[in-house]
């Protein structure tokens, strides 16, 4: 009979192409790697790997039965997952990526609410305006803003109906005037977005079909910045609605052309794989769901 740490030793040497590298990610010693593998060889009477003094690489038969191999383990993972989250408190740990506006302002204090009510989940934050690799920093979830260019990633809406909106400060407002059209902007000090060299300051405004051309004395590669700058009345900025619900109701900013929809820029919570989805994640994405929805209620 096939066992699941055998299996576990095979995917692990496959990818780290060392018996005792292997060995050390599972905690166990190289004797009993090597006895795993020689074990699951005998079961499935084929030769996995090809081995030298030197070298270890898959076969033809090893490289075939990889796939199967990798999706038996992430089902039984997931499958003893499943029946540990049944049978316990939710728990374990979760590395999130996310923006820095909405993750300071927004996103903190709903995980701090979060993790009071799960207080087994532990959580390691990592926040800036720059996407982060998936497949190369050490996060497994990350919300982000906008659709997916890589079509690989499994994307669960958090705020999907959300939009920019373009807000400035009432002290602005009162010594520069509110544009009464888009064309407007062109006059006025705009707070734009950089990031990666490249500045936003092109504002986009498909439903209209219109792109405005903007111009302004500051910029940043933190959107956090740019939101307290608007705040503190330096001029106008067109940000994520999410971002400047609470400054907007507790009238640290006003909303400007009302009847303009802003660019889409659903908020996403976003991971590699599906078996990523873990009960841990889907009540995380449920409970940032419901906060979302409660704000959208008060801000009416």
């Amino acid at each position: 009979m096939l066992r699941l740490d055998d299996l576990e030793v095979f995917v692990s040497t496959a990818d780290r192409g060392s018996l005792s590298a292997a060995a050390r990610s599972l905690d166990i010693s190289p004797a009993l790697a090597s006895a795993a593998l020689k074990r699951l060889e005998e079961e499935l009477q084929l030769r996995l790997f090809a081995r030298t003094t030197r070298s270890l690489r898959l076969t033809a038969e090893g490289e075939h039965y990889l796939r199967h191999a990798r999706e038996a383990v992430r089902q039984l993972r997931e499958g003893h997952e499943a029946i540990r989250q049944g049978q316990q408190e939710l728990a374990g740990l979760l590395k999130i990526s996310m923006p820095s506006d909405v993750g300071r302002n927004v996103l903190l204090p709903w995980l701090d609410a979060f993790q009071a009510e799960y207080p087994a989940i532990s959580l390691q934050l990592y926040v800036s305006d720059r996407v982060a690799d998936m497949y190369r920093q050490p996060v497994d979830l990350a919300l982000r803003y906008g659709r997916l260019d890589d079509s690989s990633l499994v994307a669960m809406p958090i705020a999907a109906d959300n939009r920019r909106a373009l807000v400035a400060a009432p002290d602005y407002l009162r010594k520069h005037g509110a544009p009464s059209n888009l064309d407007e902007l062109a006059r006025h000090n705009c707070l734009r977005f950089a990031l990666d060299d490249m500045l936003y300051d092109r504002w986009a405004f498909p439903a209209q079909d219109k792109v405005v051309q903007v111009r302004g004395n500051r910029s940043s590669d933190d959107a956090d910045l740019v939101r307290r700058w608007a705040v503190a009345g330096l001029g106008i900025a067109y940000k994520s609605r999410l971002d400047v619900t609470a400054d907007l109701k507790a009238g640290r900013l006003r909303l400007l052309l009302p009847d303009v929809m802003g660019e889409e820029v659903p908020l996403q919570l976003v991971c590699m794989h599906r078996s990523q989805v873990t009960p841990v994640v889907i009540r995380l994405r449920d409970y940032l769901r419901a906060q979302y929805e409660q704000l959208c209620e008060t801000a009416a």
